[in-house]
Formats: C-alpha cells, structure tokens, sequence
C-alpha cells in the first residue's frame, strides 16, 4: 500500500536557498507536475545590489525584501519552509533540517556566498561584510556611531579617527559604497551636526590591484576612480591591508607599510561559498575550488548525482569561457530558470543543451549622478549611466510595492538630498558606550 501511495506522489524537487538562483528556479516549476519545497533561513529575500544603501541610510530593509511566502503564494505546488539544512544523504534522498527530514527526487543548491577574509577570520568582527540585512544595518549602525561619536569627541586626533572610514575591495561593491558614504558625509549630513564638518570626513577606498572595477575595461574604471574622487573618497591603488587591530589598519604598497588610525573598517574584498559547499562535498565527494565554489558540470550537475544542482554564487561553472562565471544576480537567474526547464524536460524522457549565459553587461553607480555601464557592445559612463543602472534595478525587484517605495524613495532623496533610514539600531545596551572609550589613537606610521 506504501509502495503504490509513494508511485504517485508527484516528483518532489527541494530548493535549499531563496535568493535569485532559488526563486527563479521554484517559478520557472511553477506549472509543472512536480511538488516544490524551497527552504531559507530567512523568511524574506533581499535585493543583494543594494544592501549598500541599506548600509548608508537610503533605504530600509524593506525596501530591498521581500518575504518568500509572498513572492511565491501563486505556486499552488510550493511550500516554504525556514530552516537551516545541516546534512544530506545523497543515497536515501534525503535532507536533514534541524528538526526533521525531507525526501527529495531532485535538489537544487543555491545558498550562495559569505565574507572570505583570506586566512584572517579575526577581522571578520573589526570589519563587517555587506551579504545580509544584518550585515547592511550593522555597517549603518557603525558608520552614524562614527559622526554621532565625532561631534561629541573634544581629543582631535581621536575625532580624526571617527571621521576617517577605511573600505577594503574596489569591486563594484566597494566601488558602489564607497560613493554612497562619500555623497553622505559631503553632501547628505553636511549641515546636520554642529561640532563637526562632515565634509572633512576622510574615506580610503583600498584596493590590492591596480584599478578599481578589474573586470570593466580600463577606461571605466578611471572613470570611475574620478567620480569617486569627486565625491571626496581617497582610492589608494596597488595596496594591500596586512593587519587589522586597535584601531589601526595597517596597509603595504610597495616597499611602504602605513598605519591609518580609524574606528571604522568596511570590507568588500572577498567572497567565499557558503558553508552547504563543504556538506556537499563531505557526502558526495564534490571538488571545491580555491574560493570553496562546487565545480558543477555543464548542466549544473555535481558529477556522478544526475539529481543533484548546485547554482548561484554556489556553483563554479566554467564550460563557457574556460573560467567561472561571475557572482551576479543576472547568473543565479538564469541558472535557476536552465535548471527548472532542465528538470521539466527530463521528467518526459528529454533532454537540454549545456546551459549558455547570456551576459547583459555590468553596471556599477557612484554616487548620486555617476555609474559605469559595459554592456559588451557599447560602454558609457556618467548621469545616463546612472539612468539607466537606476531603471535596470528597480526593474529586478521582486515585487511591484517594493519597485514603487524605491522609485519614491530615491526621488525623494534626489531632490531633497536627504535620506530618511538614518537609524542606529542595535539589541540590547545602546552601543553609545562606544563614545567613552578611551582607547589612545595614535598618528598615522609610515615604515
């Protein structure tokens, strides 16, 4: 009687991750004759591009979020479920929750990626990533202590370090908060504080290659480097951060070894997967790459598991050029979409072609009035660039209420050069203890 209940239950696909990668896969299954769980240790997804303006005050969380269970009501084959998967047992089929287990026909990963301190996981508390709402509101947090702490500071070198903010990684994410902080501090908060000028607040955009926005083509990324330097952000090239503690970054570049004295590091450098690569790994054997990436094959597979997806940020797929594609939204989507397609097609006998990523281009915003756009075919910079990267992510947003709140909210601040998420939050004791510490700051070094 088992036996024939289990014969015509539907094919149950398993979702482990609700960001882009995720998602579209669960909607490009929507209308199939399958059963979907989709499982997120979070009840929302979050529009990852712009956590940094979470982290600045122009937005709030949830601006940028949406909750899964909305996202997905419309899917009369889904279920969600929050929770965290600690094992799988690729030969019973099975996922392990923390409180239960779920059979699964087929399974897509695509937890994505975390914070990848190269070997120097100690500064992970001394410099927050920018991943996660958490992330974004706690990088706000430190950033307005840093000018609440300032106006109240009489110690001038001590007010120097509030007002000095050191960005590690000059990728699109450092670029991009990097000009968000300097449009806030110049511009943004200029008149609000009466002990302090604002606008004399240092920010070091540091970054280990020599240009920032390596992937875009050198003449963007001068571009770039100008509007940053416009907005008042130092970008210190060819220079490398070889320590951080007691309030001192200390950075190479070249035979010079410096110490910046700040109370405020942000770190954009790194990214490394999430830590579902290394269960995978432990049960089926998966090959890692250097940044913990599972190499997948050219459907997405991990070899030898034909039931077994790993996609997004997760997923090291290098049969297009020869070498990985990148860690964006646009990747995980249609990755997600091949692999709902792919898993409709088997269940009636067929088969795909290897997936092909079609790459619209990058865009990446500085500022108020500037981004850089490479859309392969044609390359631009400037106020159109910034239309059009406006335009293209709000577009992404996964709901219609959130593309209409951005939409005003970014009109809002445009006129009105204000941003109204200026909040300091934090659990517990208010971290205004901070403003007491009597740590010395000492002047910059140089070896």
């Amino acid at each position: 009687m088992f036996k024939e209940v289990e014969q015509q239950s539907p094919h149950h696909v398993v979702i482990v991750g609700g960001g882009f990668g995720g998602l579209y896969a669960a909607q490009t299954l929507a209308k199939a004759p399958v059963k979907v769980t989709l499982i997120d240790k979070r009840n929302f997804h979050v529009f990852q591009p712009l956590l940094y303006q979470v982290a600045t005050g122009g937005l709030s969380p949830g601006d940028i979020s949406s909750p899964i269970r909305a996202v997905l009501n419309r899917n009369k084959n889904t279920e969600v479920l929050m929770g965290e998967v600690i094992s799988i047992d690729p030969k019973q089929q099975t996922v392990k929750l923390r409180h239960r287990e779920i059979k699964y026909d087929s399974l897509i990963l695509a937890t994505g990626v975390s914070h990848q301190y190269f070997g120097k996981d100690e500064w992970a508390d001394k410099a927050p990533g920018l991943k996660t709402v958490e992330d974004a509101l706690e990088m706000r947090r430190r950033i307005f202590i840093a000018f609440e702490s300032a106006e109240k500071e009489t110690n001038v070198e001590k007010r120097k370090a509030w007002l000095t903010f050191v960005l590690v990684g000059g990728g699109p994410a450092g670029v991009e908060l990097a000009g968000a902080l300097g449009e806030l501090a110049h511009g943004t908060l200029k008149e609000d504080f009466r002990n302090i000028d604002t606008s004399k607040a240092e920010i070091i955009l540091v970054q280990s290659p020599d240009r920032i926005l390596p992937t875009y083509p050198p003449h963007l990324s001068a571009k770039a480097q100008q509007s940053l330097e416009s907005l008042g952000v130092t970008v210190r090239t060819g220079t490398k951060v070889i320590n951080i503690e007691n309030n001192l970054v200390t950075v190479r570049q070249g035979d010079i070894v410096e110490q910046i004295p700040t109370r405020t590091i942000l770190w954009a450098a790194g990214m490394k997967a999430s830590g579902m690569a290394n269960i995978l790994s432990e049960c089926t054997g998966a090959e890692l790459d250097r940044g913990g990436r599972v190499i997948v094959n050219p459907e997405f597979k991990v070899p030898e598991y034909d039931n077994i997806f790993v996609i997004g940020d997760l997923a090291n797929y290098s049969h297009q050029d020869g070498k990985p594609l990148p860690g964006v939204a646009p990747v995980a989507m249609q990755a997600g979409q091949y692999v709902g397609h792919l898993i409709r097609k088997q269940l009636k006998g067929k088969t795909m072609r290897p997936f092909h990523y079609f790459d619209w281009g990058s865009l990446a915003v500085i500022g108020k009035h500037a981004a850089v756009v490479d859309f392969g075919f044609i390359k631009f910079s400037g106020f159109l660039a910034w239309i059009v990267w406006m335009f293209i992510h709000v577009f992404y947003l996964i709901e219609f209420d959130n593309q209409l709140i951005v939409m005003i909210q970014w009109a809002w601040s445009y006129f009105t050069r204000s941003k109204g998420a200026r909040l300091i939050t934090t659990p517990g004791e208010h971290p205004i203890i901070q403003l007491e510490d009597d740590t010395d700051v000492q002047e910059p070094v140089k070896v």
